[in-house]
This record gives structure tokens, C-alpha cells and sequence, in this order.
């Protein structure tokens, strides 16, 4: 059976099925739960000081300060402070360029798919999505994000305040969870509706992929970040698509995966990657692994994937 006629008959509502059939449900998801299990653990920190009294971290994502000494801080907010000609403490100053090198360092991106709580709305607006066959109602370009960005750095300059703050609807979900006030959870509450709403009825990743500016901001923080996936076995990929289904930006995807012909290399280099790993969760030929910009994981190039089930075929 040809790959072609193997996935004619596939069920694309649900990626990642033959991973499953192959290696189990844990396998098939097993960066998603650790994602997860990260968005907890940031989430956490900030909840152990209003639950129980035990001040691990102080704050919000938008600054905080851990154990009393570790400063951090959102550098587009301390972009945006800076422009409307405020005067920053040195410990945000400090927090702000930690927060850089860290991202600059493992790609900007990852603060997408690994700390940021909307990232959870997101994910299940897409999976509802997905689950359900729905196509996009309008198409958007996903560089209006940038557009959005820049008007977001305009606006602190000429108006002299944080502007972005005061509808980032990752600080106030972040804060209404935080702090539980009646004011604060309804204004949370308000956001988390909107961004879904906007995910299921509008585009696939809307939010994230499209308008978001702080997402675009990290990904240019960390353009030449180190970690990064590589289809380092793309020899064997079927164009079984759930690699595509399950992607956040699925437009990174096609140079590494697809470009041997034109002499690109396997790795994602694209700033837009998220680095959360479902391709390599979903894919049942290993195409993927995780990798650095400087090695493209080719000593496990040359091993075969395990293909115990073929796609769209049953196990033997």
C-alpha cells in the first residue's frame, strides 16, 4: 500500500492516532504533559504566597521577584516603561535582561508554549477545532502581530503609560488567578471567554499565531535561539499531515521537513517555533527530535524508525 492510499482513509480529526496505536497515549503526548506540567509549576510559585502564606514568588509574569532575590520581568513591559519615559528600580532593570538571556538562549518562543496560561485556551480552542473539522472563518496574516507590536510601542511613547498592560490578557488572566479578587477573576473571566471565542469562531490559533504581541516580541528575542527541532528523519515521513494538524505555527515546518531537495537542512530555524514538541509527540515515523541550531541530530539520522505500525494500516 502506497503512503498516498494509506492516508486517503486516515481520520484527520485525531492526530497522532497511529503513535498512539504504536506506543500508547502516553508516548503520543508526552511533551504535551510536561508543557503542561511546566505552565503548572510557574503557575504555582505565584499561588503558594495568597493560598497558604508561603511567599515563594511575589508578582505577576509581568514582574516579579523570587524568594526575595531573583528579579524578573517582562522585557516588552520594560521596553514599553522605558519609551513612556519611566524610570525603572535596577532590580527590574536586572529582572528584564535575565528574562533575555534566557530566552535569547532557548529560544523566545518557548515562553509561548511553556509558561504562558493562554497557551492552555489556545490549545483547546484548537483541539475543539480539529476534533470538530472546522476551517478557518477569516483568514488572517500572521504578521499583523508585528503591525500590533509596533502600535504597542507607539502608543507607551506617546501616551507615557504601559499600554499594552491594560488589555494583556496574559497578565490579567495571570493576575486574576493570582489574586482571586472578585474584580480581578471577572476581568479574567472576561478574557479567557474572548480569546476562546476568538479561537473557535474566527482562526485556528487566532490569538497566539496572529495578534498577539508578546508573543511575536519573545520570538525575536530569541531568533537565534539554541534549542530547536529537527526532522532529522524526514527521509521517512509519509505526508501523513499530523505533524501540521497538531503545529501552533504550522508554517515552520515545511523548510525542515520538506527542503532536502533544495539543500535546507532538517532543523527548524524559524523564530516562530514554540519549541513545544507536539510534532515530535505525533509523528509514528520519528521524524522528529529535539536538537540545537548547531547539530542536526544526524547520528540519529542514521538509525531506522521504529515502524512497527504503518500509517493508516494495523499493527501486524
Amino acid at each position: 500500500m502506497t503512503p498516498q492510499a494509506a492516508n486517503a482513509g486516515r481520520d484527520k480529526t485525531c492526530p497522532g492516532a497511529d503513535r498512539m496505536a504504536r506506543d500508547g497515549w502516553l508516548a503520543a503526548h508526552k511533551w504535551l504533559i510536561l508543557r503542561r506540567l511546566s505552565q503548572s509549576v510557574f503557575l504555582a510559585v505565584f499561588l503558594t504566597g495568597p493560598l497558604w502564606g508561603v511567599w515563594i514568588t511575589k508578582g505577576t509574569l509581568a514582574a516579579s521577584m523570587t524568594l526575595g532575590v531573583l528579579p524578573l520581568t517582562d522585557p516588552l513591559m520594560a521596553l514599553q516603561s522605558l519609551l513612556a519615559g519611566h524610570v525603572m528600580e535596577v532590580s527590574g532593570l536586572i529582572g528584564a535582561a535575565l528574562v533575555v538571556g534566557v530566552y535569547a538562549l532557548v529560544g523566545g518562543r518557548s515562553y509561548c508554549g511553556w509558561v504562558c496560561p493562554v497557551n492552555v485556551l489556545t490549545d483547546f480552542a484548537a483541539w475543539v477545532r480539529t476534533r470538530l473539522g472546522w476551517k478557518d472563518a477569516y483568514p488572517l496574516d500572521r504578521r499583523l502581530r508585528l503591525l500590533i507590536l509596533a502600535g504597542v510601542l507607539a502608543a507607551s511613547a506617546v501616551t507615557g503609560t504601559i499600554a499594552w498592560e491594560a488589555v494583556n490578557p496574559v497578565t490579567m488572566l495571570h493576575r486574576g488567578l493570582v489574586t482571586g479578587s472578585l474584580f480581578t477573576f471577572g476581568a479574567a473571566l472576561s478574557v479567557t471567554v474572548a480569546v476562546l471565542l476568538f479561537d473557535l469562531g474566527v482562526v485556528s490559533r487566532g490569538w497566539c499565531g496572529h495578534l498577539c504581541p508578546v508573543g511575536v516580541f519573545y520570538a525575536l528575542i530569541g531568533a537565534k535561539g539554541l534549542i530547536r527541532v529537527s526532522a532529522v528523519n524526514r527521509a521517512a515521513c509519509d505526508n501523513c499531515m499530523d505533524c501540521f494538524a497538531v503545529c501552533p505555527e504550522r508554517q515552520v515546518i515545511t523548510p525542515a521537513l520538506r527542503g532536502a531537495k533544495n539543500g535546507v537542512g532538517p532543523i527548524i530555524l524559524s523564530r516562530d517555533c514554540s519549541n513545544c514538541g507536539r510534532c515530535i509527540d505525533v509523528c509514528a515515523k520519528d521524524v522528529f527530535i529535539f536538537s540545537t541550531r548547531f547539530h542536526d541530530g544526524a547520528g540519529v539520522a542514521a538509525r531506522e524508525p521504529r515502524d512497527h505500525v504503518l500509517q493508516g494500516e494495523k499493527k501486524l
